[in-house]
């Protein structure tokens, strides 16, 4: 992939406000310092609430043999999505998957599918975790990137909390200035969660 166009793509996606106001060259070594952090992958991938494509689209870029799938709620930003992976040549290994986190986590295909789960300012963890879990395969990952300091915070990952989903104890990773919290999959995953449409942020199973 061309490193030339993909930051092209991430400044559209920045004037459309799919990303934050920081400079796209910061934002993209940010998600190159995550896919650092986690290490060399080729299995299958999921970026929860991609929304103007980082973390996906760069870590498809840094795992060449990987394949991705970018979800997203708004059919905007989804737009998007799909114009980017065509222009950037992705559209053999990586797709985009438009609606609902906690309806699509309980469709064949992508419940149970992946071998990680990435999240970058999706929600609080609660919310995100829920979320996210329908899709991993049991030893699959979820990694979830914090703020300066917040992946050693461990009252925001609590390991009881994690347990009632299924998760193993968090583990916070970190390289150069990008942290994050890295938290595997242990026990197949209940037909509980998640919980519909809207639930877990309304009633999060931990604040």
């Amino acid at each position: 992939m061309d490193r030339t166009e993909l930051l092209s793509a991430l400044e559209e996606s920045r004037e459309l406000g799919f990303l934050g106001p920081g400079a796209v060259e910061r934002q993209y070594a940010h998600a190159r310092e995550l896919a650092a952090a986690i290490g060399s992958f080729g299995g299958r991938f999921l970026d929860l609430g991609s929304g103007g494509g980082v973390p996906g689209l760069v870590l498809a870029e840094q795992w060449p043999e990987a394949r991705g799938t970018l979800l997203d709620a708004q059919q905007r930003r989804c737009s998007f999505l799909e114009r980017a992976v065509e222009r950037l040549g992705l559209d053999g290994r990586v797709v985009v998957v438009c609606g609902r986190a906690e309806r699509l986590a309980r469709e064949p295909g992508l419940r149970g599918a992946f071998d990680l789960v990435v999240a970058r300012s999706f929600a609080a963890p609660a919310v995100t975790a829920e979320c996210a879990v329908g899709f991993l395969r049991v030893s699959g990952r979820l990694v979830v990137t914090e703020p300066p300091g917040g992946e050693m915070a461990g009252e925001r990952w609590p390991v009881g909390g994690m347990a009632q989903l299924g998760f193993a104890s968090p583990e916070p990773i970190r390289r150069g200035e990008t942290g994050a919290m890295s938290v595997v999959l242990s026990a197949e995953v209940s037909d509980r969660w998640p919980r519909r449409e809207g639930v877990p942020g309304k009633r999060p199973l931990w604040r």
